[in-house]
């Protein structure tokens, strides 16, 4: 369900966003759609066609030195601002396979007598690590804590493997206990 969400809702956005960019654009295609034959839909063909070229455009820019700047600024200036943006990206990149290695690195921490599944979000320069401990069955709510680095055990398996671990109510914790003592060993 998680992974799907992950696809639908911002498929679901786009299409939104498109679809308000054509309507504001549809005042400007509008005389070259008079040109074209009642039949064929002008206003929303044109609109259409005009928004796909403006994102092909900022794409093409995004590409660019320039645009990789301005578009880093731009998220740091408003989009890191939105509360849960930062989360939402950082979740989204790893289940897509594109986040960074040492972000959301899939651990199981020491808490109290106990092994959990946890996140490695941040290593500390004291060798400590920040670790988020998510809520079974909802990996978006849990628990951040700073714990020693021999109360943090990584382990070698994919980000996905380790979320669906916690979606399933800890079914497949044996894999990453496994992956724990091959690393220990």
């Amino acid at each position: 369900m998680l992974r799907g969400l992950l696809i639908i809702v911002p498929i679901y956005l786009a299409v939104l966003l498109v679809l308000k960019g054509m309507k504001s654009l549809s005042g400007l295609v509008k005389p070259f759609a008079l040109l074209l034959p009642d039949w064929f839909p002008g206003e929303g063909a044109l609109s259409l066609l005009l928004v796909m070229m403006i994102c092909a455009l900022v794409g093409a820019v995004v590409r660019t030195r320039t645009g990789r700047v301005a578009r880093e600024r731009l998220e740091k200036t408003f989009f890191e601002r939105i509360p849960g943006y930062a989360l939402f990206r950082g979740l989204t990149q790893q289940v897509a396979g594109q986040g960074r290695e040492n972000v959301w690195k899939p651990a199981l921490a020491e808490i109290e007598e106990s092994l959990v599944p946890a996140f490695i979000i941040e290593k500390l320069d004291d060798g400590r690590y920040t670790v988020f401990v998510p809520s079974i069955p909802t990996p978006f709510a849990g628990t951040v804590y700073v714990l020693e680095d021999k109360r943090v055990h990584p382990v070698e398996v994919p980000f996905t493997q380790a979320l669906q671990v916690i979606s399933r109510w800890g079914s497949g914790a044996k894999e990453l206990v496994a992956a724990m003592e091959i690393k220990a060993s």
